[in-house]
């Protein structure tokens, strides 16, 4: 399902039934492609989802003034809801129909400052072990010439949801 708008895309829904039988890889595809609605949250912090890898995310972002705090460097909140949704996001490719994983912990370590005007941001999750109960994952900010900003890691709990 393609959208002829970003309007459309915002807006597109799917019936949760058919969402509940689709795979966590299947899932994040069709957030990319914008066939289901991204949350909210997405339009608070906004980036672009590209193709998704089985176990692989990634994610364009731009700083914007409103992020940076009072040294005009963006706000470490921002750093780090970028880093969680990248490996949220990761851990999400590798669920089967059913499963859920919400994020047990987070961290973030900051290399080098990110300035409302240092451009697109690639963001990075990718998971490094999948188990039966915990996924763990890293990931990293870059800018456009592969220089690290930062990178973190996380694990998210595996969940059956219940019916």
């Amino acid at each position: 399902m393609t959208m002829d708008s970003p309007t459309e895309a915002r807006n597109a829904t799917a019936p949760i039934a058919e969402l509940a039988r689709c795979s966590g890889l299947e899932l994040v595809a069709r957030l990319a492609d914008g066939s289901i609605r991204r949350p909210s949250m997405a339009e608070t912090l906004p980036f672009t989802l590209l193709p998704p890898e089985e176990g692989k995310v990634g994610l364009l972002a731009t700083p914007e003034p409103r992020f940076c705090n009072l040294t005009n460097t963006v706000h470490g909140g921002w750093i780090m809801t970028m880093l969680d949704t990248a490996m949220s996001l990761a851990a999400q490719t590798t669920l089967s129909p059913g499963e859920t994983c919400p994020s047990h912990e987070t961290t973030a370590k900051f290399v080098r400052p990110i300035f409302s005007d240092s451009g697109v941001m690639h963001v990075i999750g990718h998971v490094v072990s999948r188990g039966r109960t915990v996924i763990t994952l890293e990931g990293r900010i870059e800018d456009a010439e592969g220089r690290l900003h930062a990178h973190g890691t996380s694990t998210c709990l595996v969940v059956s949801r219940k019916s």
